[in-house]
């Protein structure tokens, strides 16, 4: 091995020991909070969650078994899958069929329609609460979570378009031209062939989308009801309590860390591929 070749065999370990170290540091406050979710309210009061390192005795599933006997918690939980599945599904769905049609069909104000997509990427989601609050009282959707569905999807499709829209336009003409000639369709050509190219794009658009929607509580706070708030708000409200169900909120907070964090490493060797490729023409 000469020199040059051991320089760059160092290098590369001292990167991965580095990237190791910060994947340590950055999962550290999950572990943290999952053995606080098994530790009794009586153990975390004595001290840190670290002193159950050297005394495994204090892990338990109780808190667990507390978390789902608080009905509040547990519905607080399906109320957040049923309004991050469809807010995600849709807005993914929507702006696939929307970025093709951007990108290879040809309609009068095609690029005017998408100026105005883009611009609307700049619109704070502040500005439409009021407004939207409003319309939604007047629809009778106010507190419900098709309200808050359709929100999500409202707001997320300016930036869902952008992206995909990007991405399909640089699928090479020949491809699409070349499937024309065979006799397909806009349809058969958009499912057969667009969909499974733009794979990375869309697994990554999904994961923007879910993380977003399920993590969101200001959305929440304004246009849920109790019936329907996630379990952020819910949180929320049972920190209020914080001296006294510590057994339900740890468990709670971990169960609305470790969902998202687990959609993220499922679909993470799509994500970097297609915000890349998706962001620049």
């Amino acid at each position: 091995m000469n020199l040059s070749a051991l320089r760059r065999g160092l290098g590369n370990s001292a990167v991965q020991a580095v990237l190791v170290v910060i994947g340590l540091l950055w999962l550290t406050p999950l572990a943290g909070l999952l053995v606080s979710s098994l530790r009794s309210t009586q153990d975390t009061a004595k001290g840190g969650w670290w002193t159950a390192l050297t005394s495994p005795g204090q892990l338990s599933f109780d808190n667990y078994s507390a978390l789902l006997g608080n009905a509040g918690m547990t519905q607080a939980f399906w109320n957040t899958v049923l309004i991050s599945v469809p807010a995600t599904f849709l807005v993914v769905v929507i702006a696939a069929l929307a970025g093709y049609a951007f990108a290879w069909l040809d309609f009068p104000g095609r690029d005017a329609v998408f100026l105005l997509v883009v611009a609307l990427l700049v619109v704070p989601v502040q500005i439409g609460l009021l407004p939207v609050a409003k319309l939604f009282g007047q629809l009778g959707l106010f507190g419900t979570i098709p309200g808050v569905v359709l929100f999500h999807v409202s707001y997320g499709l300016p930036f869902a378009i952008f992206l995909l829209r990007n991405y399909f336009a640089e699928i090479p003409r020949e491809m699409l031209e070349a499937a024309r000639m065979d006799g397909g369709s806009e349809w058969r050509i958009f499912t057969r062939l667009v969909v499974p190219v733009g794979r990375p794009a869309l697994a990554s658009l999904a994961i923007f989308q879910f993380l977003w929607v399920w993590n969101d509580m200001l959305v929440a706070l304004l246009f849920a009801d109790s019936s329907s708030q996630p379990l952020t708000v819910e949180l929320q409200s049972q920190i209020r309590q914080f001296g006294s169900n510590i057994d339900v909120l740890a468990p709670g907070a971990f169960l609305s860390l470790v969902v998202p964090v687990a959609v993220f490493f499922a679909f993470q060797r799509h994500f970097v591929q297609g915000v890349m490729a998706g962001s620049v023409k």
